[in-house]
């Protein structure tokens, strides 16, 4: 049985300011938290420097597959906690945490809740959004995906368990943020992807199409007012854009 002391958490920073202090805050019973930054120019290592349980290391963005797998070297126990700069847990999920057996055949998947500034969003696939985030670095770590990353579970025999509590993801705040994440998402995905996966105008524009059915319809996008509406057009253009980038990339 491990100690709830022997769990490392990894949070990636870039600006991270405004939600820093909730996060850690709630991270209080957690021993090691490491902020790995690359080159925030706000006040974010100014609020990690707070805590008595955060080391900050800085690192240049090599993507985030890349990034976390590079964090999980510097992390003292094996058990590792992944969160980002703008997911707060719970306190109950605190608990839960502290108190699990830890199984090196387990990874823990933990529910999140999507907000658009302080409103929960279920629609447009915000709901039911579980994220895989604690697991032994032993045993698995991430792929290198520049972004979209994910653990390894294929062929490595491990079992995924739900843990009951949540955390309150803060996705965006306004339509500036949205557009931001888009453009550097989309840039990211046509690099990864360059050579190695054919684009077109149409295929942009159709994938597009789709992707905004699939988040206003199929979703019910429909049903959630103006934040639904919002959401499924910039997730469109999200898709617009890194086809169209992939297919410029392809080209040169």
């Amino acid at each position: 049985m491990h100690s709830k002391l022997e769990i490392s958490v990894v949070i990636l920073t870039k600006n991270s300011q405004q939600y820093l202090e909730r996060v850690l805050s709630a991270l209080g019973s957690f021993k090691e938290v490491l902020i790995i930054d690359n080159g925030s120019t706000d006040n974010t290592i100014e609020i990690a420097k707070k805590f008595n349980n955060t080391k900050i290391i800085y690192e240049e963005f090599i993507g985030f597959g890349a990034l976390k797998n590079k964090a999980l070297t510097y992390t003292k126990y094996d058990w590792v906690f992944v969160v980002d700069s703008d997911e707060v847990i719970s306190n109950k999920l605190a608990k839960e945490i502290s108190s699990l057996e830890l199984n090196n055949k387990n990874v823990y998947t933990i529910k999140r809740d999507n907000y658009y500034k302080n409103k929960l969003i279920k629609c447009c696939g915000w709901g039911n959004d579980f994220v895989m985030r604690l697991f032994n670095k032993k045993i698995t770590q991430f792929n290198n995906n520049k972004v979209h990353e994910s653990l390894l579970i294929k062929n490595k025999n491990l079992n995924i368990v739900k843990l009951d509590n949540v955390m309150k993801h803060y996705s965006f705040d306004n339509p500036i943020e949205l557009i931001n994440k888009m453009n550097h998402y989309s840039t990211l995905y046509a690099q990864e992807h360059k050579h190695r996966k054919n684009s077109s105008p149409i295929i942009a524009v159709s994938k597009a199409i789709f992707a905004f059915f699939k988040n206003y319809i199929l979703q019910r996008g429909i049903l959630c007012g103006y934040e639904g509406i919002l959401i499924s057009i910039s997730n469109a253009n999200g898709v617009f854009y890194k086809y169209i980038k992939l297919y410029e990339e392809n080209k040169s």
